[in-house]
Order: C-alpha cells, then sequence, then structure tokens
C-alpha cells in the first residue's frame, strides 16, 4: 500500500507566520517611539537676537534703567543660580523698578548633560531670547517663572511646551516656532563661551555676578537685604 501523503499542518504554518508578524511589528512600534521619544537636534547656525533691549555682542538682556548695573550670568538648570533668585530675586526686581540698576541677564548653557540628553540648558536660554524679542518687558517675569519653575538638576528638564507655558503665563505669545525650532540655539552656545570667570575660578560657573563691569566672587555677596551695598 502506498504510504498516505503528509498532511501540511497549515495551522502551525500560520501560527508561526503570526508570531514573526508580530515580533517585526512590535519592533517596529519601539523603534518609531524611541524616535519620538529621542529629543530633536538643536541648530547650530548662529541666529544672533536683534532687540533693543538685546546687547548682541555681549548676550546681555537688559532690564530697567538705573546707572549702576547689575549683570547675571545664568543657567536655568542650575540649583545654586536657583538659590540666588530665591535668595535676591524680589530685592534685585525692587532695584530695578525704584531705577537703582540695570540688570543685565544673561541666559547661557553650561549644563546640558545633565539633561538627559534634552539640552534642556540651551532651550531655556534660547527661550529667554526667544520672550526677550517679543517683549522686552517680560524679560525679567519669565526668569522669575523659570526659576519658580526650575526642575531638578539631572532631570529630562521642562519641555518646550512647558516653557511655553511659561511664557504665556508670564504674558507672552506667538513665539512657539522660535522655542520649538531653537531658533538661538546656535547663539547661545556661542556667547556661553564669553563668560567671564569668577575670581578663584579656573571655569565658566554659574551663577556669575558682575557689578558695574567688575566680575566678583559669590562669596562677596551680601547677606539677603543688602545688595545695595555692592554698589557703594
Amino acid at each position: 500500500m502506498a504510504q498516505a501523503a503528509k498532511k501540511t499542518n497549515w495551522f502551525a504554518i500560520w501560527v508561526t507566520a503570526g508570531v514573526v508578524i508580530a515580533l517585526v511589528l512590535v519592533t517596529v512600534l519601539v523603534v518609531t517611539l524611541n524616535n519620538a521619544a529621542a529629543p530633536k537636534p538643536l541648530p547650530t547656525e548662529v541666529n544672533t537676537p536683534s532687540a533693543s533691549n538685546i546687547d548682541a555682542e555681549t548676550g546681555a538682556i537688559h532690564v530697567g534703567e538705573g546707572a549702576d548695573n547689575l549683570a547675571t550670568y545664568v543657567d536655568f538648570m542650575c540649583p545654586i543660580c536657583g538659590q540666588f533668585e530665591e535668595t535676591y530675586g524680589s530685592e534685585i526686581q525692587g532695584m530695578v523698578d525704584d531705577g537703582s540698576i540695570t540688570l543685565d541677564i544673561h541666559p547661557i548653557s553650561i549644563l546640558d548633560s545633565q539633561s538627559q540628553n534634552t539640552q534642556y540648558s540651551t532651550r531655556a536660554a534660547n527661550a529667554a531670547y526667544c520672550v526677550a524679542v517679543a517683549d522686552a518687558d517680560k524679560s525679567l517675569p519669565f526668569l522669575q517663572q523659570m526659576f519658580a519653575n526650575q526642575p531638578t538638576e539631572g532631570s529630562k528638564g521642562l519641555t518646550n511646551k512647558e516653557i511655553l507655558g511659561i511664557a504665556s503665563d508670564v504674558g507672552v505669545s506667538g513665539i512657539d516656532s522660535c522655542v520649538n525650532d531653537g531658533t538661538y540655539a546656535g547663539y547661545v552656545t556661542e556667547i556661553t563661551l564669553k563668560t567671564p570667570i569668577q575670581p578663584g575660578s579656573s571655569g565658566i560657573g554659574t551663577p556669575t555676578i558682575a557689578v558695574n563691569g567688575e566680575v566678583i566672587a559669590n562669596s562677596q555677596l551680601p547677606a539677603a537685604g543688602q545688595l545695595n551695598t555692592l554698589f557703594q
């Protein structure tokens, strides 16, 4: 008797094919999600912010019109900068308001490595220039609220959407493309290299403070409520 023809196990074949297809789909999904989660690389071309309140050469965002000058170089991820704002922020605001000083805000980026590859320091500094160009009067309120909502060093930092929300809260809108596209990111990188070195330091640090053009060591900062003694 001829041996019976061997039956094809279509069920096993279809199960195997289904498993293969499922694995392929899972792989595609994982790659897609990883690509979506990956931060968009910031541009490197240098676009200089242009506004009457910005010194393009130094990167200073001018606030106020006082005869004395206080310059602050800050990284929005820097916890010591957050402490500086907490200690002196209201005092600086008062000195700006009463015409005692001109505040020069220098948003810089030295802590991108501390934001899990999201380049938060550069994105935040870029946003500060976006705000300053859009509405000079909102530069200081934006800085204050960025520090009020400061992320922990080593975290991913705030998203662009969250940064735009802070800008909106202080009254600035219409800067979505500036923030999302990193319009001034290359400028931030370039201007950061011009940050002066504090006395006794070997490299750029934040916050760096200059009084009437003279950079001081942070150890020279007075107690809260006595910042005006720096100008006497």
